[in-house]
């Protein structure tokens, strides 16, 4: 008997899921006995990704030998991540101008959230200027980054111990090894955690069915529909573009990365397919030195569903006011995004968090979060997959920039689980 492929368990954990939340729905006892099978997996994802990025990132910079071309990879990687948030921005607003989704919705049927465990922190993230970023990117303690899942910290302390292995040589041969040893221990635990995936699938839809019902979806139907299509509508055009200029055709690579996107999509967590990504990028033909550096980077520097996401439901909740924004608004919106969204990938319910410290500023009311709270969960499924296949595309864009992609890799059995 054939065995039923990853893509194809976790696929029906999540019909699976939908169906029991939905049986189940107000029943608060089938979170309960759901929700530790969901956390468990999750947790067990968290654990492996903070070695995987650390051994990687160190075991790449020591490989390169070359302190010109890794600060050339930097900045051509920062130059790329913030032409195509900036587009994903442009884009979430023009759509939002053109489809109106927040127009003529009655609120009275709306139900409010409570979204006031978010309001803390997006004070925080409200403050949070291009200095805060390049600040918060020095660790005072590399410890306390790992504890904290900092990713930007722990980029930065890797990247220097990288160069430090690189400098002594010969001497740090043995220390390389030991991270070498570490990632290659990782990859096999990635592996094995990955055979729960669908169980975790199962749990994390079915609470979240559960809670909501399938019912929430229809007085923000139009809503969940717009940025559904737009975010299908920015992977195949604008994606596709680019990755027709890289050489790439967008459906292959979605086809290669099905096992990942359905797991990040029914998860909504990109960190729990980060491992993965990195391992099949390069079997897909990005060296290990820009796989290791430009996808963790890409955690919080080239989210493009959430940016996308964030100018769509900022504008939306200015219709669902009545509120009309002008073209110099709509801008200092875009310029506000640009900031807000970046280095700050580690917070819980980022997306949201980012729109409370964004809406103020352009006189859009806080309060109206609060309307579309219940079906984030939603709209988080999808910004997460478009997440992945940004910073998948990402890697080989740079790997093609610095003349190092090379297709020839991907063996007979990539190219046998990517059709």
């Amino acid at each position: 008997m054939k065995k039923i492929g990853l893509a194809w368990q976790i696929l029906i954990g999540l019909v699976l899921g939908i169906i029991v939340g939905a049986v189940f729905y107000g029943n608060p006892q089938i979170a309960a006995y759901l929700q530790p099978v969901g956390d468990i997996f999750l947790r067990l994802i968290k654990m492996i990704v903070v070695p995987i990025v650390i051994s990687s990132i160190i075991v790449g910079i020591a490989s390169v030998g070359d302190t010109k071309k890794l600060g050339r990879l930097g900045g051509k990687t920062i130059i790329y991540f913030e032409i195509i948030t900036t587009i994903a921005i442009i884009l979430g607003i023009v759509i939002a101008n053109i489809f109106q989704p927040g127009a003529g919705i009655n609120m009275q049927t709306l139900d409010k959230v409570d979204i006031n465990s978010y309001v803390d922190t997006a004070e925080e993230v409200k403050n949070h200027g291009m200095a805060d970023t390049l600040i918060n990117i020095v660790p005072t303690n590399v410890f306390n980054a790992i504890a904290e899942g900092n990713m930007l910290a722990i980029i930065f302390f890797s990247v220097l111990f990288g160069f430090g292995l690189m400098a002594i040589g010969e001497r740090g041969k043995p220390v390389l090894a030991f991270f070498q040893g570490t990632a290659d221990a990782m990859f096999y635990m990635t592996n094995q955690i990955m055979k729960f995936a669908p169980f975790g699938v199962f749990a994390l839809i079915g609470v979240t069915v559960s809670k909501f019902g399938l019912e929430s979806l229809v007085p923000l139907g139009k809503l969940v529909v717009v940025v559904y299509l737009t975010m299908g509508f920015f992977v195949v055009v604008v994606l596709g573009s680019v990755a027709k200029m890289a050489g790439v055709k967008i459906f292959h690579l979605l086809s290669y990365l099905k096992d990942e996107l359905i797991l990040a999509y029914s998860t909504a967590s990109s960190e729990t397919v980060l491992p993965k990504i990195m391992e099949k990028m390069e079997k897909y033909g990005c060296p290990k030195t820009i796989t290791s550096f430009v996808i963790p980077t890409g955690y919080s520097f080239n989210l493009d569903g959430s940016t996308l996401y964030q100018a769509l439901a900022a504008i939306f909740i200015a219709q669902m006011y009545g509120i009309d924004l002008t073209i110099s608004q709509q801008i200092s919106l875009m310029l506000v995004l640009m900031v807000t969204s970046k280095g700050i990938a580690g917070v819980p319910g980022v997306s949201f968090v980012v729109l409370l410290a964004t809406l103020g500023t352009v006189g859009i009311p806080v309060e109206g979060l609060a309307f579309i709270a219940g079906i984030d969960r939603i709209l988080d499924m999808a910004r997460t997959a478009v997440n992945v296949v940004g910073n998948s595309l990402g890697a080989i864009v740079i790997s093609k920039w610095e003349g190092q992609f090379r297709p020839q890799h991907i063996s007979a059995e990539n190219e046998k689980m990517a059709s």
